[in-house]
């Protein structure tokens, strides 16, 4: 991740609750600057457009999830625990932070922009890094089922979680998202899980 100043930060997480307010329409360096009570120059001064603060935006979204995983991980942990703790992670930063899902869950995020489409797949892949090698290691210990590859098994993992928390972006935060993802989270953990009870013919 590159290294962003104070300022630039503080014009990031306006530009994201922008996003949330008004959509990409609505976040233009006019409407940022007013947002923030200075003049467009001082804008300009930091990020040449709106796409360099949307990319500057996701850059900062990969480092700050790639560190929060890392730290959620524990060695002590067996691999069903260990995707718990990085996906609850996921979960406590957006319900702290809503003014970032538009950029992370939102479709239709100026997607004539090769920068910003690398930087959502950078996302993408930063979370599959941490969720695919902890499938593949519940697998070889039994824990999680074989009949589906690891790689299928984290898209249906990130696939769900990004569903949950589109539903909770267009529903403008209505629902209670921490409550309602914690049991996404235990369920979605339980389906891939190996069969404990078959049924004896």
């Amino acid at each position: 991740m590159a290294h962003i100043s104070n300022r630039q930060y503080e014009l990031i997480e306006t530009a994201g609750k922008l996003l949330s307010r008004s959509g990409v329409g609505g976040l233009t360096i006019k409407n940022l600057a007013r947002e923030m009570g200075f003049a467009e120059s001082a804008v300009y001064r930091h990020f040449d457009s709106k796409e360099a603060i949307v990319v500057a935006m996701l850059d900062y979204l990969a480092g700050n999830m790639d560190k929060r995983l890392s730290e959620a991980f524990s060695r002590t942990m067996n691999p069903i625990e260990n995707l718990e703790a990085i996906f609850l992670s996921h979960l406590t930063f957006f319900t702290q932070n809503p003014h970032f899902v538009v950029a992370v869950f939102s479709s239709g995020l100026l997607e004539e922009s090769q920068q910003i489409n690398q930087g959502i797949l950078k996302l993408m892949e930063v979370m599959k890094n941490h969720v695919t090698p902890l499938i593949m290691d519940g697998q070889k210990q039994g824990m999680i089922t074989t009949d589906v590859p690891a790689e299928d098994l984290t898209h249906i993992l990130m696939g769900s979680f990004r569903l949950h928390m589109f539903k909770w972006r267009v529903s403008r935060f209505q629902f209670d998202v921490s409550q309602s993802g914690k049991t996404m989270i235990a369920n979605l953990l339980k389906i891939i899980q190996p069969c404990k009870n078959q049924i004896q013919v």
